[in-house]
């Protein structure tokens, strides 16, 4: 890829083409322009997750158009600040996740591009790809949040169960992460990790799950039903399993209430199902006993293994879990 010729490029170059626009506006002029008072506009700031600027005219009007759009929608609908503070901050978290993640993947691509006019290349990126993924991000929010939206629905009408439903919940777990990762590079160890999470993303939603988080050397996901999870759980260990490239897995499954919050669950089910994968065997399928009443006995085989000491739950009997009966 060719870059247009021009002067030597800055980092300071590269963050004002991203941003759109020059800063020039304290923290304090930017709170006036937005027409909200400064501790409530440094509170929001501070729930992005930025760092005080202090004095320094690190601000622009894109950022006061922002906050003034923030200060309309809580006039106009009454929302209270601790609310618009609580989903800030929840877009601070996903964002600066996603911001890390997406300049990592492109770190290399620029590397192979142009190795010796790295910020050449990433200004001209900014400038050509940053549009066209600024509307992908907005779409994709749309959809996660109709998404969102469903499930809630599907909770009930009842307050207390807007964050609370019964759900499986799964952990896939790397065997012997730790040690592995002792014998890689940098480099080795991001692609190791990035397949591991791509093919159990692809894993789970195929089979109409939500991954919920990864952890490096583990994912966390749900499924509605029981057998659903259990079809996830199966698959990952058969997609996992035929990748060189990667070590075996252990995944381990309960079933019970959890809440639901701040794009986490929480709940008894969700630290059980993470401590049935250290007395799991490689690749195989370990749940607890409330799964396994629930699962067609026609479509399923369980066997029970002798008890074991699991973390915060004493004694507890592991059930081993298998197919027989194939999927519809």
């Amino acid at each position: 890829m060719e870059v247009p010729a021009s002067r030597p490029l800055s980092r300071a170059d590269l963050q004002r083409a991203i941003l759109g626009h020059e800063p020039g506006l304290t923290s304090d002029e930017v709170a006036e322009q937005a027409g909200m008072p400064v501790a409530d506009a440094r509170r929001l700031w501070r729930a992005l997750g930025f760092p005080e600027p202090g004095e320094e005219a690190a601000f622009g009007t894109a950022d006061a158009e922002a906050l003034a759009a923030i200060r309309a929608a809580a006039g106009e609908e009454g929302l209270e600040l601790d609310t618009l503070v609580r989903m800030t901050r929840a877009v601070g978290r996903t964002i600066a996740r996603l911001a890390d993640w997406e300049l990592a993947i492109l770190n290399s691509e620029v590397e192979r591009l142009a190795p010796d006019n790295r910020l050449g290349i990433a200004h001209h990126l900014a400038g050509t790809i940053g549009p066209q993924f600024e509307s992908l991000l907005v779409y994709a929010w749309r959809r996660h949040m109709a998404a969102a939206v469903s499930r809630i629905e599907l909770l009930g009408d009842h307050e207390d169960d807007q964050h609370v439903a019964e759900a499986t919940v799964g952990f896939a777990d790397l065997v012997s992460f730790t040690a592995l990762t002792n014998r890689l590079d940098e480099d080795e160890i991001g692609d190791l990790v990035e397949i591991f999470e791509s093919r159990c993303h692809d894993v789970v939603a195929d089979r109409r799950g939500r991954v919920v988080k990864t952890l490096g050397d583990s994912v966390l996901f749900l499924a509605d039903a029981p057998d659903e999870g259990i079809d996830i759980a199966l698959d990952i260990i058969g997609v996992i399993g035929r990748d060189e490239r990667l070590p075996d897995v252990r995944l381990g499954l309960a079933t019970g209430p959890v809440v639901l919050r701040m794009g986490d669950v929480y709940g008894p089910s969700v630290n059980l199902a993470a401590r049935l994968t250290t007395v799991a065997r490689r690749n195989r399928v370990i749940i607890d006993e409330h799964t396994a009443e629930l699962l067609p006995a026609a479509e399923f085989e369980t066997r029970r293994l002798p008890a074991r000491p699991v973390r915060g739950f004493g004694d507890i009997e592991p059930i081993t879990v298998r197919r027989t009966r194939p999927r519809h």
